[in-house]
């Protein structure tokens, strides 16, 4: 019998924590347990196989970043975690609350232990009761892995082969391609006679009876494998099943529809882009993925927790401004590469970033948009500089490419100033060149609180329009004019119509790096 997270939360082992729910409930009220981990590590999902109940006495949390606390748990729902439970106590006195809402939109059960329990006597506890059940399911799963590659030997369709996995787990089978169309389906025999829309009050707790699992062929992710039990049916085995099933779907795949050149060509030429590979290695894939030699693109970077997630709708993306695109997913960084029409690059530049924009990406994701590269061998040029744009950003919430935020899309050409200055200039002659310029107005901030700097800032980014910046800054037009005023005083008169204006300007970017 399926061992549940209520069944763990109720064992004499765990009961003295005093566990409660904080995020999925009922997403909670459904999950089943593969196994229970501890770990302290904040990298550990790559480690794990799904399933899991995560113990963590939240150390690591406790000095970690906002932005690294939401990676982690949607590292964690991605990797099909069962659930985590986070320690609280001196060290992390509560849940912050970015992760309990991470928690709650990833469908991942959080569960707060309100006192302290040795982990070991709760892991030896637990698993001993798992180990029998999982000797079983690698039995079952490895008959029906059996029975699929007999059927594909015999010359079987995919959704034949699929039915014999529904069969063995209990679940309805979906295959479908990276674009989300619908490859082959199975269901079990005595549910398919009730085959219909889901019911959509059961909605919430689709998270905890569904198992998702990417099928790759010669290292393309082609497929992805969903198997949805029904309730009252075993998810560990059919996560099990599923996961020993994928070399057979993969072979099946790759008889039927084989990933074409151009696809593997691509993501070979991001790699070979991002590793700074010599120009002939990248003239030598760019035609096989389609991509002209001396064609104008733009390397795309997106850091997000579910990066493999959104390769798919990237590409569509920038398929349809551009010409022909390439991506590749790696860890939490998608990479991407976009062919742009001649004649109009940078309206189709203007196009991606505005697509990125309506994108629905994942709490903690960022991203940005090199500059445009004449031919692919300054490909690598426009990736390097997109990725200077990201650090920038993160860096600094008050460029004008505006605070950094969740789902932030980055313009590298809004940050040309920054690019150059940070190639140019080493720290100690750019804090000199910001000293000498601004030098004074920085320390009436620093003594009076003020914020004359900010101001003078938006003031130079809205081209010296004073209405313009009072709205942004929320002022009343006097009080705008009282500002200037002081800063006027401060940096040696107006600025306006001397060669005085640049260097204001300039040293206002600097200051942020």
């Amino acid at each position: 019998m399926p061992i549940s997270l209520q069944d763990v939360l109720k064992h004499s082992t765990l009961t003295p924590a005093d566990p409660v729910i904080r995020a999925a409930a009922a997403t909670a009220a459904q999950t089943q347990l593969r196994w229970i981990h501890s770990s302290e590590v904040l990298d550990i999902a790559p480690l794990l196989g799904g399933g899991e109940l995560l113990l963590t006495g939240g150390q690591a949390l406790a000095t970690a970043t906002d932005r690294r606390r939401i990676g982690y748990i949607w590292e964690l729902a991605e990797r099909g975690v069962a659930a985590l439970a986070i320690e609280t106590g001196p060290v992390l006195p509560s849940i912050p609350s970015s992760m309990v809402g991470a928690a709650e939109a990833a469908g991942l059960p959080l569960i707060e232990l309100r006192k302290v329990v040795p982990f070991v006597g709760v892991m030896e506890a637990i698993n001993s009761l798992l180990v029998s059940e999982s000797a079983a399911h690698l039995q079952q799963a490895d008959r029906a892995s059996h029975t699929m590659a007999v059927e594909l030997a015999h010359g079987g369709s995919l959704d034949r082969i699929l039915a014999v996995l529904a069969e063995a787990t209990g679940a309805e089978v979906v295959l479908t391609s990276n674009s989300g169309a619908p490859l082959a389906s199975a269901l079990p025999a005595e549910h398919a006679a009730e085959a219909g829309p889901p019911d959509t009050a059961d909605a919430e707790q689709d998270h905890a009876r569904t198992t998702h699992i990417d099928v790759s062929v010669r290292g393309i992710p082609s497929a992805r494998l969903s198997l949805h039990t029904v309730a009252g049916g075993d998810v560990n085995l059919a996560r099990i099943a599923g996961n020993r099933s994928v070399d057979i779907l993969a072979l099946a795949l790759l008889q039927r529809m084989p990933p074409g050149l151009k696809d593997m060509a691509g993501a070979a030429l991001i790699r070979a882009v991002d590793s700074g590979s010599q120009n002939w290695r990248l003239q030598q894939l760019a035609p096989a993925a389609g991509i002209p030699l001396a064609a104008q693109l733009v390397a795309v970077v997106i850091r997000s927790p579910g990066s493999r997630q959104l390769r798919t709708a990237v590409e569509q993306l920038l398929d349809r401004v551009g010409r022909h695109s390439a991506s590749y997913a790696d860890n939490e960084e998608l990479l991407a590469l976009a062919v742009l029409r001649p004649g109009k690059a940078q309206e189709d530049r203007k196009d991606i970033l505005a697509g990125l924009r309506t994108l629905e990406l994942p709490e903690g994701s960022i991203s940005a948009v090199g500059p445009v590269a004449a031919g692919i061998s300054a490909a690598p040029w426009s990736l390097r500089e997109a990725r200077l744009t990201l650090e920038l950003g993160v860096e600094d919430g008050h460029h004008p490419a505006g605070p950094r935020q969740t789902g932030a899309v980055l313009d590298a050409e809004a940050l040309a100033l920054e690019r150059f200055a940070f190639h140019s200039l080493d720290e100690a002659r750019r804090s000199e060149f910001v000293r000498q310029q601004l030098g004074a107005i920085i320390e009436h901030d620093d003594q009076r609180h003020s914020t004359l700097m900010e101001t003078l800032r938006v003031w130079l980014d809205s081209g010296c329009n004073t209405a313009q910046a009072a709205r942004e800054l929320h002022l009343e037009r006097q009080s705008m004019h009282q500002r200037l005023q002081r800063i006027f005083s401060l940096c040696g008169g107006d600025p306006r119509g001397t060669g005085r204006l640049a260097a204001l300007h300039l040293a206002t970017r600097l200051a942020a790096l």
